[in-house]
């Protein structure tokens, strides 16, 4: 059968490539790791037991590692996890020994408006049903995880407002104090569910709980999801998860997880999805699909463990960061990087002709809507225009010393004058260039692609961060403003400015990583303003603690943890062939 993207959708060919995929036994044969490595999850998941295949592989030659970012994208996004897919897919076609790295889908974008973030086309990673609906549970037990401390928390509470401090020490506990104002977590679901941003919990009476104003965020959100996608190993993790804070006395103390007793019991849920799942793209390569963590207020990448996996296990290893370059990249750069001790070797910026016709002036791109004129018919001014775009991404990536490759991920409707336009642009700013088709043509069709990643592989590789943790939290963040936004400088808010100086007196709080929080639809914090942005000020109205992740969050605009279930989701095409029992409508 042939596998056609311009006629099927993503999960019709989806499931005529799993006809003939790889049994998970036999990619793990092929990718060099033993049957005792493997957890398995029936015949086509398993997972992998990372210390066991770290131990072994102590001291072998690294991958060389590949980074996948992009451009400022459009709402609709640019192809970054096809794009991934298609160069492992590239690579291999060219007899290399590779693997990817992608993180796993949320159940609340799956069934809203993002889709499952599989890739899509010809370069996609399978099977796509369990990647999309759960995999190996991983989510479900960081929900646990999240909400048992929160059951921790609420129930303390009430046991202190209804007993003296002579009951409480009958009972081996000494009062926290915790401040009702000052709760910092919410509980966690992994669905868009507006409706549960905010309530009131606890009410009914003393054994109903403390009543408090409270609220739902997503699960992908949870610091602790964040804490999964930084740890290097079980010891880290629960380390990590004890130093997690939860709420504040009314002292202004920190109530940590470790305070309120439930950080083992926390961890315990997670001694298996510290282990990253082995899945297979279309073209049988292996992929490690591990953490999920939301790319605005954390970091945004598939884990460290993942990496430092593929890293010993290959010759290539091809990571993806979510966002941009001014979000995605910067954040694998100074803080992703620093937690591995890995080192890129090229970074791949996907680029299309839609979006940097969106940067040159084009009409508003909205998703579910058909795109204008400006966007199916050639327009080479519009296309030059937005180049400013990536001309400003690729300057980022060769800040941090290594060498950036432009993809310029092709769609049909682009013409050779728009190609050439963006492939000169590129050369122009210092980068290599090549023309994707992975969408249409799988791997065959990422080979120029493969074939420029390899050459600037093996360039040799400058890398250095952006920042020294010694630095303060201010001037970092005005650096991260100027050098990555291109601004003109930081405004802070009064909030941000105490909370600076709060951090700036913790020696442990002022040497964690700075982990900015801003829209992904502009270099600037305002996602109307398109192209590359020139004298703004960024402004930075509050910052977060992460403690447990070891981040630094400072908030240049507004942001929802829970996001909303639009009008027109996905669920509404998703249903189940009763005969087969084989899900449709997944994308």
């Amino acid at each position: 059968m042939k596998l056609d993207p311009t006629v099927m959708k993503d999960w019709q060919i989806a499931k005529a490539a799993e006809e003939k995929m790889l049994s998970v036994a036999q990619l793990a044969e092929n990718l060099g790791l033993n049957e005792d490595e493997l957890i398995y999850y029936g015949k086509n998941l398993a997972k992998v037991d990372y210390r066991k295949v770290l131990d072994r592989t102590e001291g072998r030659k690294k991958a060389r590692y590949i980074d996948v970012t992009a451009i400022t994208p459009t709402p609709l996004g640019e192809g970054k996890t096809t794009t991934t897919i298609g160069l492992v897919d590239g690579l291999g076609k060219l007899g290399k020994s590779v693997a990817g790295a992608i993180r796993q889908p949320s159940g609340g974008p799956t069934f809203n408006i993002k889709g499952s973030a599989a890739g899509g086309g010809l370069a996609q990673c399978i099977p796509l049903t369990p990647f999309s609906l759960g995999l190996t549970g991983d989510i479900d037990k960081i929900t646990n995880a999240h909400n048992l401390c929160m059951v921790a928390l609420n129930a303390r509470m009430q046991h202190e407002n209804n007993y003296d401090d002579e009951k409480l020490a009958q009972r081996n506990l000494k009062r926290l104090d915790i401040d009702p104002q000052k709760v910092q977590l919410k509980w966690v679901i992994d669905f868009c569910a507006q409706g549960l941003r905010n309530i009131r919990m606890g009410m009914g009476g003393k054994m109903d709980g403390f009543e408090i104003d409270s609220g739902f965020a997503i699960s992908v959100s949870s610091e602790i999801m964040a804490i999964l996608a930084v740890a290097r190993d079980l010891k880290d993790l629960r380390e990590r998860i004890g130093r997690i804070v939860v709420a504040y006395s009314k002292a202004g103390e920190e109530i940590t997880a470790e305070d309120l007793e439930v950080a083992g019991a926390m961890t315990a849920w997670l001694v298996e999805a510290i282990n990253p799942t082995l899945m297979q793209t279309m073209e049988n390569n292996p992929v490690f699909v591990h953490a999920g963590p939301f790319a605005n207020i954390a970091i945004g990448q598939s884990s460290v463990i993942a990496d430092r996996l593929g890293s010993n296990l290959v010759d290539f290893h091809v990571t993806e960061s979510g966002f941009g370059a001014d979000i995605g990249f910067e954040k694998f750069w100074n803080i992703k990087c620093r937690y591995s001790g890995l080192k890129p070797d090229a970074v791949v910026l996907v680029a299309t002709v839609r979006a940097l016709k969106m940067h040159g002036g084009g009409p508003e791109v909205k998703p579910g809507k058909p795109l204008p004129k400006e966007y199916t018919e050639e327009n080479v001014e519009l296309v030059q225009k937005g180049c400013s775009n990536l001309e400003a991404h690729i300057e980022t990536v060769i800040k941090s010393g290594v060498t950036p490759v432009v993809c310029i991920n092709s769609f049909y409707t682009d013409s050779p004058a728009e190609i050439e336009a963006i492939r000169s642009a590129a050369e122009n700013a210092g980068a290599y260039c090549a023309v994707s088709e992975h969408w249409l043509k799988g791997g065959e069709g990422a080979k120029e692609l493969a074939e420029a990643v390899i050459r600037a592989a093996d360039e040799p590789s400058n890398f250095k961060f952006l920042y020294d943790f010694n630095m303060p939290v201010k001037k970092r963040i005005e650096l991260i403003a100027k050098e990555v936004y291109g601004a003109e400088g930081v405004e802070f808010a009064p909030e941000a400015e105490e909370r600076i100086q709060q951090i700036e007196k913790d020696p442990d709080s002022s040497k964690m990583a700075t982990c900015m929080v801003k829209t992904h639809l502009s270099l600037s914090h305002d996602p109307a303003i398109k192209g590359r942005p020139k004298d703004f000020i960024l402004p930075v109205r509050d910052i977060m603690i992460y403690k447990g992740a070891g981040l630094i969050v400072p908030l240049a605009g507004t942001i929802k943890l829970m996001p909303g279930t639009g009008s027109d989701p996905a669920f509404r095409r998703i249903d189940v062939d009763t005969q087969t029992g084989k899900v449709e409508g997944l994308f």
